[in-house]
């Protein structure tokens, strides 16, 4: 008897999602390969060593293999002796990109928004002006509510969320 596998349909979320995490893997990737030959600091030797305890002290590795990693770490010259020191463990923080900030291009998006709507709201007010409500309505409330979005949007990625 066959069994029949059911496949459940994909979302798109779930393909953006998956299209992110393959681009951040490759950014680290190509971080990896440009510092490959990159002579290591004092200061990254410290970073390596606080993530290899921080791997010992989730439980990834025992004592007796943090104190090779670490003798190992101490002997490494470039970035590229450090991949066989944190072969199996999650890539360390020395790898990974550093989160954008927003900037201000959202606000200078929501400027031109504000832009867009002016000329709608300036024209529901003459309409309002004239005695005209139901087109000044049709005019005013659509492009006060664009702003209204554009605005929460705009103040959303300051936040960071």
């Amino acid at each position: 008897m066959r069994w029949m596998v059911e496949r459940r349909p994909v979302k798109p979320a779930d393909l953006m999602g998956r299209a992110a995490a393959a681009g951040q893997e490759a950014r680290v990737v190509a971080a990896r390969r440009r510092m490959a030959n990159v002579r290591l600091t004092d200061e990254e030797r410290r970073i390596a060593t606080d993530e290899l305890a921080e791997q010992f002290a989730v439980g990834r590795l025992d004592e007796a293999e943090l104190h090779l990693r670490v003798d190992r770490l101490h002997e490494a010259v470039t970035h590229a002796d450090l991949q066989p020191i944190f072969a199996g463990l999650p890539t360390p923080s020395l790898y990974r990109p550093t989160p954008r900030p927003t900037g201000r291009w959202r606000w200078a998006a929501f400027v031109g928004a504000v832009w867009l709507a002016a000329p709608f709201f300036l024209l529901g007010l003459v309409f309002l002006v004239f005695g005209r409500e139901v087109a000044a309505a049709v005019f005013g409330i659509p492009a006060l509510l664009w702003t209204a979005v554009a605005f929460r949007w705009a103040r959303r990625g300051q936040s960071g969320s």
